[in-house]
């Protein structure tokens, strides 16, 4: 028998005629256009971009469909009385016009949030400041090991809600999910992930309360039969214990846990604990992802999947997944043996360290610096100078970072060749120079992009393409 979504149905029906606004014509509300129209709905479209600096395409389809529009700046001024607004993530439910539409009515939402209250199939949420789309990834390629259909989106893939209607109830939807999609949701994934939480994005939340609030709604409206998968090593994390509705699975790589999986650094292996005794799960040696924040990233996989899909596909995943690009990302080995990663997804100073840590030997030149999202880089300063015989900076943080490091290398004694580059081709360039036999060159920033690119994405592309260019 056919499946009939029957709460999309009464959504749809909901939608026509009323006064509809999309906020940001992002990637994730583009699709929104030709959906909302094909539901009949009055829409109006808002963007903080000039005319001229939006797609002409989009453009020209918002132009045929009849749908009003306003861009530039004081875009958000005609906000005012719709029914229901779907809003960007990086337009946050805090700006003074959606709390006056709230106020008076407005159904304030998101493309995800939406996805989440209409799909039939189970959804899988994984948030944090580090190490989210690897844990998400994983997670997906095991489920679909296993043989479920499977959809992944969110923070990556392609925006999900306009296939809600391909969706069964036996389907499954797995959600990279970011502090500015999750703000202001009122609903939550059925097993949630928070692989940990650290400072990020200060630069748009108001401060870090907010930005852990915000991370905490990926379960704070979990009934009692739900999951949620918790980071025992980071304090904050440990305590959204405490707020939990439903059953809670910690996972550590420094504590030997009492109940909880474990990865142990002594033997290499994760481990299930219950009631402190420790059974053999999965040896990371056979894992071509390396670093123990890629073995915790695992050990979330494992407990969120678990319960659905047979061992042998969690096995095969572990063991064959090579990785997300622009996530310490093999690029290319010289001849005499150096190694560049690409690490653009680096765009805090937990997430660098990490990197520096995945690696044994202590010969790292490292690239960072870019966009400043007003982070403390003093926690960046001796990670690098225990794993670094080189630091080369460019962007935005490229004097924050160096007066870190100088302060902590002279208290220390100690001293490290440091260099400052207008781009990241002239960083390649001087990383190639100075390079020796064996040396890793690591381009992890640390920092966002947005100073001098796009995305991360784009900045890890530019990254590829000067190595190949001027590494020989």
């Amino acid at each position: 028998m056919e499946y009939i979504n029957e709460k999309l149905l009464e959504f749809n029906n909901y939608l026509k005629n009323r006064k509809v606004a999309i906020i940001g014509l992002g990637v994730s509300n583009i699709p929104l256009i030709d959906y909302l129209h094909d539901c009949k709905s009055n829409v109006t479209v808002f963007d903080g971009k000039e005319i001229d600096d939006i797609d002409k395409n989009i453009i020209d389809k918002i132009v045929n469909y009849g749908m009003m529009f306003h861009f530039g700046k004081g875009y958000l001024e005609k906000l005012v009385g719709f029914d229901i607004i779907f809003r960007s993530p990086s337009c946050l439910p805090t700006v003074p016009e959606l709390v006056a539409e709230s106020n008076r009515g407005a159904i304030i939402t998101t493309e995800i949030e939406m996805l989440m209250e209409l799909t039939p199939g189970l959804v899988i949420g994984v948030t944090g400041s580090d190490g989210k789309t690897t844990t998400t990834t994983l997670i997906y390629e095991i489920l679909k090991k296993d043989g479920y259909n499977c959809y992944l989106g969110g923070n990556i893939g392609t925006p999900l809600f306009t296939k809600v209607s391909e969706m069964v109830p036996d389907d499954i939807i797995v959600l990279e999910l970011s502090s500015f999609q999750l703000m202001g949701m009122k609903i939550s994934p059925k097993i949630s992930v928070i692989t940990n939480i650290t400072p990020n994005h200060l630069n748009v939340h108001s401060d870090m309360t907010e930005y852990i609030e915000a991370k905490k709604n990926i379960f704070k409206n979990q009934s009692k039969d739900d999951l949620l998968v918790l980071n025992y090593d980071n304090e904050i994390t440990r305590e959204c214990s405490k707020e939990a509705k439903g059953k809670v699975v910690f996972f550590s790589s420094k504590n030997k846990l009492l109940n909880g999986y474990i990865y142990d650094n002594e033997d290499g292996k994760i481990k299930i604990c219950k009631n402190g005794l420790r059974k053999h799960v999965f040896d990371t040696r056979y894992m071509k992802l390396r670093g123990v924040h890629n073995f915790e990233n695992a050990c979330a996989a494992i407990i969120a999947t678990k319960n659905l899909v047979k061992k042998e596909s969690i096995d095969f995943v572990l063991t064959e997944f090579k990785g997300v690009e622009h996530r310490l990302e093999l690029i290319k080995e010289t001849e005499n043996r150096v190694k560049w990663y690409n690490d653009s997804v680096s765009s805090s100073p937990t997430r660098t360290i990490a990197g520096l840590n995945a690696f044994a030997l202590k010969n790292i030149i490292l690239i960072a610096g870019g966009y400043d999202k007003n982070l403390d880089y003093t926690v960046l300063a001796k990670p690098i100078i225990d794993n670094c015989k080189a630091l080369i900076l460019l962007g935005q943080t490229a004097k924050k970072i160096e007066k870190a490091v100088s302060s902590e290398l002279k208290k220390d004694k100690k001293e490290l060749p440091i260099y400052q580059c207008e781009s990241l081709k002239q960083a390649v360039q001087k990383a190639n120079d100075i390079s020796k036999k064996g040396d890793i060159v690591l381009f992890s920033p640390a920092s966002a992009s947005f100073d001098m690119f796009k995305n991360f994405a784009e900045r890890g592309k530019f990254f590829k393409s000067y190595v190949n260019e001027i590494v020989k």
